[in-house]
């Protein structure tokens, strides 16, 4: 191992750096990822091509809020390639609410993901309407938010006012064609995050190039 950092892993494999998180449900994969055996621990590499979170990790993200133990709220997890690496890191004691609008999607997640890892409660449900997710019981540490809708900030903001702890922190995917085909991309990231000051600290902003194009991620902590 070259590196040991927080939470997920860093090991050579095919003779680059790559990032892993230990799998909590080993022997299983959940998007055809390689697994690997170090001291009898099975790790699953963790692909910024498929992962937005990955990708920040990778293009330099300074605030990394999961952890073990960690309670999250996860907005459009689609097929569930990046809440399998967070319920890795968040482990048996931690909790994932995973929101999924798409019941055609959501059947993969259920299939592939959640029904192997008990730290995940899904969710079937449009993340329009955060008051109706009767399944989550708790303010959670961190919302994470990677929807396709011209108002996922506004969306993103009634969520953490419902569920995120004080101080909590929110990833925010921004993605921009799905806002505005018509503007420049970091015009439309500019004014999202505007939005977001009147109850957001802005930590970070992340350009996902070269593994996601015109998207950015903006980590904000809660001041409410």
């Amino acid at each position: 191992m070259l590196e040991e950092d927080r939470d997920y892993f860093w090991f050579e494999l095919d003779g680059e750096k790559k990032l892993f998180t230990e799998n909590l449900s080993p022997g299983k994969q959940v998007y055809k990822e390689k697994l690997l055996n170090k001291k009898g621990i099975e790790y699953r590499n963790w692909e910024p091509f498929r992962s937005k979170l990955a990708a920040c990790i990778m293009n330099g993200l300074e605030e990394f809020p999961f952890r073990e133990k960690s309670s999250v709220l996860y907005l459009g997890v689609s097929t569930g390639t990046t809440i399998s690496h967070i319920s890795d890191i968040v482990g048996p004691k931690g909790m994932i609410f995973g929101v999924e609008h798409s019941s055609r999607v959501a059947r993969d997640f259920l299939d592939r993901v959640a029904v192997y890892r008990k730290n995940i409660v899904p969710i079937i449900q449009d993340a329009k309407k955060p008051d109706e997710y009767f399944s989550v019981f708790s303010k959670v540490d961190v919302v994470y938010v990677d929807i396709a809708q011209p108002d996922q900030t506004k969306i993103a903001i009634a969520n953490c006012k419902m569920y995120l702890k004080k101080k909590g922190i929110l990833f925010l995917v921004i993605k921009t064609r799905s806002i505005d085909v018509t503007k420049e991309p970091n015009r439309i990231i500019d004014e999202e995050m505007q939005k977001l000051q009147t109850n957001f600290d802005i930590l970070q902003r992340i350009d996902l190039k070269p593994f996601d194009k015109d998207h950015a991620m903006i980590i904000a902590r809660s001041i409410d």
